[in-house]
C-alpha cells in the first residue's frame, strides 16, 4: 500500500508549486511596477523643478516646456501659469506598464521671478509665504 501512497502525492506537489509560483511571479511583477512609479515619480519632481528655474529666470514658454519635458518621463503633460511675482510648473504623468489604471503621477515647483527678488534687492525686505518678511541684500 504504500506505493500507492506516494503515487498520489506527486500531483498535489505539483499542484502546490504552481500555485507558489504563480503568487511569486504576481508578487515580482507587482514590485517592479512600483519600483516604475517611484521612478516617474522623482521624474517628475525633477522635471517640475527644471521648468521652474527655467521660467523663474524669464525663458520663453516655450524654452520652459521643452526643458521640462526633455526631464519628464515620457508623455508627460506640462502647465507653466504665472501667479502674480510666482511661476507654477505642474507636470502630469502616467507610470509606465499597466496603462489601463486610472493612476496618474503629479507634481510641481513653485519659484519666485527673478524680476520679483530683484526689486527685493533694491527695498529692505521681501514678503514671503504666510505672511513674513525675509531681510533680502542687508548688510548684517
Amino acid at each position: 500500500m504504500r506505493g500507492c501512497e506516494r503515487g498520489g502525492d506527486r500531483g498535489f506537489v505539483t499542484a502546490e508549486a504552481a500555485m507558489v509560483l504563480s503568487v511569486l511571479v504576481a508578487f515580482t511583477m507587482a514590485l517592479v511596477w512600483l519600483l516604475l512609479v517611484a521612478a516617474a515619480q522623482i521624474r517628475c519632481v525633477d522635471a517640475a523643478r527644471a521648468g521652474a528655474r527655467a521660467a523663474a529666470r524669464q525663458d520663453p514658454a516655450d524654452v520652459v516646456v521643452t526643458v521640462t519635458r526633455e526631464a519628464a518621463p515620457r508623455g508627460a503633460r506640462v502647465t507653466v501659469a504665472r501667479e502674480g511675482d510666482r511661476v507654477r510648473v505642474t507636470v502630469v504623468a502616467r507610470p509606465p506598464l499597466l496603462n489601463g489604471l486610472p493612476f496618474e503621477v503629479r507634481e510641481e515647483a513653485v519659484a519666485l521671478a527673478e524680476e520679483s527678488v530683484a526689486e527685493g534687492e533694491a527695498g529692505d525686505a521681501v514678503d514671503r509665504p504666510g505672511g513674513v518678511r525675509e531681510g533680502v541684500g542687508l548688510g548684517s
